[in-house]
């Protein structure tokens, strides 16, 4: 009989709330095991007493064959010099122990669960919370570590005894699912302010929707406004409700077959799709696609759609009382535009019922919101446009062996935050806009709730440099050491902790707006950029912004200011505006004088103003009624002639010749000066718009590739970093990266981090990390 050995192993990472105690004391049955299994908090610990041989194959599995939704990061493995004698393998109740914490984001339905809540057959029939180990919420019900009952909103919910016979059983799939109920013992659905409840609820929200009305829906982190998404009428009503004229509705589609008939689907969407997170995928609609109504998306060639998560929704589109329901409805989030998700009757009762013929709530408590995360692809990878439900608070880890804790409140606009702990940041769920002050009480409170949940109490706290911004002021306010960095270096710092990357960077980071060292707006910049700093060695040929905030919404107005800079002449540019329609003359003068007098005129180089000037010029978008309309259209106009130009085997346009980079004062000028002018000559020339809009995205890629090259030759520096909100748009971003690799750069992109302010703040964090580092050092 070979000599038996005890260890003691602790597994970090995703080990709560996904059923790994138990799937360890499965393996230790297998294997003839006897030790036990504690959940620590920050880890899982065992104690495995046996045979050398079954001892490491029980390792093995709970390595290879953990639970479905864990993600194990870490194992550490020591032998036991004095183990006491085990008679059998337990699993034990969880103990608090500080150290490194994982939470689990909130989990979509399983399969199983998915069977049972459509069998007649099930106790669980038709029950709107059904869930296991593997599915379910997690983050939005906590209230503290370790996941246990007792410390979520399922406390208010005593198990029944078949339920608690479940929980209690580890040969059950429900062995320790903390949200596990019963349609006799769990929460319960009910409509807000009338009498109906349970079933009555649900029959009447589907009735209301199949007749083309509006429902407003608390799923697991917030309430969905929802409709009909073929129904022309329903839509357009609720555009008009919202305010939201044009910016697109996400949709969930009652399975992936309904999905195939309307959208493009590669294998690895697929496998996002219907995989646990089921964020929103943009993805590319069909041209003999006919379901959707036009409103959903209007003028737009993709649609953000996603897959039912919560059981609630998937009882919407299917149940047994003989309604007939669309393949696809409109479920977009349930608040004011600029606030953040209503989480609670009271909330939804003052917000969103000036939206809806009903609301569909229920009894269990959210306390954490998270809006549904969305996802683009590029090179059919993921590309995360606003990341949160399904993958938040998920940490990214970088290499740099860092010490500490540090708080980075994040954007102004998509604001989410960020906290880092050692070489672990931990983003937060997507909070909102902070111009509205709801917004600012959900961030404090979001960041009070996360602290705790991470048992952190952060040394300082970084943000933006803008003196006027909410999100300064919720850094001020907080009695810690403040360290402010510049937005544009955050995005790059970001896209370089993405890609756990210590070296330095030729950054290039192009939003919106941003603001400067030099207190202009900046937002098309070139950084040569490290951990410790960065030099501004680049940007787009500065213009002057007039009309302050108007100006991000109304591309005309830039599109003047750039005609007039460039003919330094009223009057020709008034002949030029005119034969563009941007503006009347009355406008046209206003803008002169404003310019002129330097009255709400700032020097700018943001590119994303750019993208909406030259939307105007070419007679795209000349004003925007959602953020980024204007830039979204022209790169829409651009692919579809890229794609028609590739199919017709058409020559691309050819280059035009012109200087691409000028000379500045303190730093090297993107001749976008020269390329407006150019674009301007060919538009008052006849020439296509759409082959235009490529154009000037082909003409940008060329320009930033020539700029990187020239701070290559005097830095040495072979690394290009992208990212900001500009790279959103897929068409630059293939370009620009595929110069740059042509002329030898190594191209670090984001995947799972936003581009856009909604990843800034990971940024920040590492910053405030290497900050507290260098800081210790001296």
């Amino acid at each position: 009989m070979s000599e038996e050995i005890t260890r003691q192993i602790r597994i970090y990472g995703i080990v709560q709330g996904v059923g790994f105690r138990p799937t360890v004391s499965r393996h230790a049955a297998t294997r003839g095991i006897r030790g036990n299994v504690c959940n620590k908090g920050p880890y899982v610990e065992i104690y495995a007493q046996g045979s050398e041989e079954a001892v490491r194959g029980f390792i093995s599995d709970i390595q290879n064959r953990p639970p479905k939704r864990a993600a194990i990061l870490k194992v550490n493995v020591e032998n036991v010099e004095h183990p006491e004698a085990y008679t059998q393998f337990d699993i034990i109740e969880s103990e608090k122990t500080k150290g490194e914490i994982f939470v689990s984001p909130d989990i979509a339905i399983c399969d199983e669960c998915k069977e049972e809540i459509f069998d007649p057959r099930n106790r669980r029939y038709l029950h709107p919370f059904i869930n296991c180990t593997c599915c379910g919420p997690r983050l939005t019900i906590l209230d503290s570590l370790p996941y246990d009952r007792e410390r979520t909103s399922m406390k208010e919910f005593p198990m029944c005894p078949d339920c608690a016979k479940e929980y209690y059983d580890p040969a059950t799939r429900r062995y320790d699912a903390q949200p596990v109920c019963c349609n006799d013992c769990g929460p319960e659905v009910y409509l807000i302010g009338r009498e109906e409840r349970g079933r009555a609820a649900i029959t009447y929200a589907r009735k209301t929707i199949a007749e083309g009305g509006i429902v407003a829906i608390k799923g697991i982190g917030g309430f969905h406004l929802c409709c009909d998404a073929s129904n022309e009428g329903a839509v357009s009503r609720l555009r008009q409700l919202k305010r939201r004229p044009m910016k697109p509705f996400a949709v969930m589609a009652k399975d992936p077959e309904a999905v195939r008939k309307e959208c493009e689907v590669s294998a690895e969407q697929s496998k996002i799709l219907d995989g646990h997170q089921k964020p929103i995928l943009l993805l590319d609609k069909k041209k003999e696609a006919e379901i959707l109504c036009p409103s959903v998306a209007p003028g737009n060639p993709k649609v953000g759609v996603m897959l039912p998560y919560a059981p609630v929704q998937l009882l919407i589109f299917t149940y047994d009382d003989g309604i007939e329901m669309p393949e696809f409805l409109v479920m977009t989030s349930g608040n004011i535009s600029g606030a953040p998700i209503c989480r609670d009757d009271r909330e939804a009762e003052a917000e969103l019922s000036g939206f809806c013929d009903c609301m569909l709530s229920h009894d269990r408590k959210i306390r954490i919101r998270a809006d549904d995360s969305v996802m683009d692809f590029y090179e059919d990878k993921p590309y995360m446009i606003r990341r949160s439900r399904g993958y938040a608070p998920l940490p990214f880890m970088v290499s740099t062996p860092y010490q500490g804790q540090v708080l980075a409140i994040g954007g102004e606009l998509k604001n989410s935050f960020c906290i880092g702990v050692d070489n672990r940041f931990y983003p937060s769920p997507y909070v909102g806009d902070l111009e509205d002050l709801r917004t600012v009480k959900a961030l404090r409170e979001t960041v009070g709730r996360l602290e705790t949940l991470l048992e952190v109490e952060p040394e300082i706290v970084c943000c933006d440099m803008h003196p006027k911004y909410n999100s300064v002021m919720v850094a001020e306010e907080l009695g810690l050491p403040v360290v402010k960095v510049q937005h544009h270096y955050a995005h790059i710092l970001s896209c370089m902790a993405e890609n756990d990357c210590a070296d330095q960077v030729v950054g290039v980071s192009f939003d919106g707006t941003g603001y400067g060292t030099d207190g202009t707006i900046w937002g098309g910049e070139i950084l040569l950029a490290d951990l410790n700093g960065f030099e501004r060695t680049g940007s787009v040929m500065p213009f002057l912004q007039i009309g302050g905030d108007a100006s991000s919404k109304e591309g005309w107005r830039i599109a003047v200011s750039l005609l007039y800079g460039m003919t330094g002449d009223r009057e020709k540019a008034s002949e030029i505006i005119e034969k563009l329609e941007l503006c009347t003359k009355q406008e046209a003068n206003v803008q002169f004088t404003m310019a002129d007098r330097k009255i709400n005129a700032v020097m700018s180089t943001s590119a994303g103003r750019l993208f909406d000037g030259v939307s105007a010029i070419l007679g795209i978008r000349r004003k925007s009624t959602f953020e980024g309309e204007a830039s979204m259209a022209l790169e829409f106009v651009a692919e579809e002639y890229q794609k028609n130009s590739l199919k017709n085997a058409k020559k691309m346009p050819e280059i035009p010749t012109y200087e691409l980079l000028k000379e500045g004062n303190d730093r090297l000028l993107l001749n976008t000066g020269s390329l407006i002018k150019e674009i301007l000559y060919r538009r008052l020339n006849g020439e296509d718009s759409d082959r235009l809009a490529y154009i000037f995205h082909q003409e940008l890629a060329r320009q930033i590739t020539a700029s990187c090259v020239k701070i290559r030759e005097q830095s040495g520096c072979n690394k290009a970093a992208l990212s900001g909100g500009v790279f959103q748009n897929r068409l630059l971003l293939e370009l620009t990266d595929h110069m740059l690799k042509q002329q030898g750069f190594e191209v670090l992109k984001h995947q799972l981090v936003p581009p856009n302010d909604g990843g800034i703040a990971l940024g920040q964090a590492v910053y405030a990390m290497a900050y507290l580092d260098r800081n210790r050092n001296k």
